[in-house]
């Protein structure tokens, strides 16, 4: 009789386990789980942890509550002003509602990735191509927006949506190009002609100051010629400008006339006035220089006239 009782304990024992370990489910924390009996929706969402259900009566569907990054493949569009751009994006998904995640839809994932593709394509169509360039927070909003109205219902919410990249043609990118460096081009050569125009003034006032004193001009000189030497890999040569020189005669003392000194105005003396001149002074003669030769014609010439 004891043997019999013993034999069914352990029989109940192995059914209990079997039966516990086919109905025993663990949902995990970041989980939901959703029970359905016989194909129908049980209320209640089964919470993380440990739970059981009816071995072969019910089963247990476990969805995903965690924030899902799902990357928009790149759409090829037209913009308002007859642009082709490739636009492509992300959203940042989660399920809220997980029972209507799994009866509102069939797959939320695919559903959300075909309606953000779709939202995409529009946001592009109803762009401008500087809007997709420069205002992409404002197209980020109008396009989660557009992802949101029918997510809703389906038990999903879209945290977030960002456009990752706008892909141009290569033509446009080389026009583009060309626009900023003519615009980059302009701003240089207006800043240019307006620091010019501020030079030409200060150097206008420049010169009325130094026109005043002729001295702040030789002064200014030596200052660049310092400036140039400080470079003593080339080399300076320096003119003496025509006001230096000028300076320097009106500077320079005027050496008094000799006695005997002849007037500027006065002839020169004969060679033989001068010869006896310093014969009476004491002095050796000074010999009469040798006539010049002729050439042979002309000597020749003369031969015959005094032969005549």
């Amino acid at each position: 009789m004891v043997e019999e009782l013993l034999t069914a304990a352990v029989a109940a024992a192995a059914g209990v386990m079997v039966y516990t370990g086919v109905a025993a489910r663990v949902v995990k924390q970041y989980e939901r789980g959703v029970v359905f009996r016989f194909g129908r929706l049980r209320e209640g969402v089964r919470g993380p942890g440990f739970t059981m259900v009816l071995p072969f009566v019910d089963r247990l569907r476990k969805v995903n509550m965690q924030i899902v990054t799902l990357p928009v493949p790149a759409q090829e569009g037209i913009t308002r002003d007859n642009v082709t751009v490739r636009v492509d994006a992300v959203v940042y998904f989660k399920v809220v509602d997980p029972a209507n995640a799994i009866i509102e839809v069939e797959d939320y994932r695919f559903a959300v990735s075909q309606m953000a593709q779709t939202s995409l394509r529009s946001i592009i169509g109803k762009s401008d191509l500087d809007d997709l360039l420069s205002n992409r927070e404002q197209l980020n909003q109008g396009l989660e927006l557009m992802i949101d109205s029918p997510a809703v219902g389906w038990g999903v919410q879209i945290d977030r949506v960002e456009i990752k990249d706008v892909s141009l043609p290569e033509t446009m990118k080389r026009s583009m190009a060309r626009q900023a460096e003519a615009d980059r081009e302009r701003r240089a050569r207006v800043i240019n002609a307006d620091a010019e125009l501020q030079a030409s003034k200060k150097l206008a006032q420049a010169a009325a100051v130094m026109s005043e004193q002729p001295a702040a001009l030789q002064l200014r000189l030596l200052q660049t010629v310092v400036a140039v030497a400080a470079e003593k890999n080339s080399t300076l040569v320096l003119p003496f400008p025509v006001e230096l020189l000028r300076f320097l005669e009106r500077a320079a003392p005027t050496p008094a006339a000799a006695p005997d000194a002849p007037a500027p105005d006065a002839p020169a003396p004969a060679p033989d006035a001068v010869g006896r001149g310093r014969a009476a002074g004491g002095l050796s003669p000074v010999a009469s220089p040798p006539p010049p030769a002729r050439p042979e014609g002309q000597r020749a010439e003369g031969q015959r006239a005094e032969s005549a």
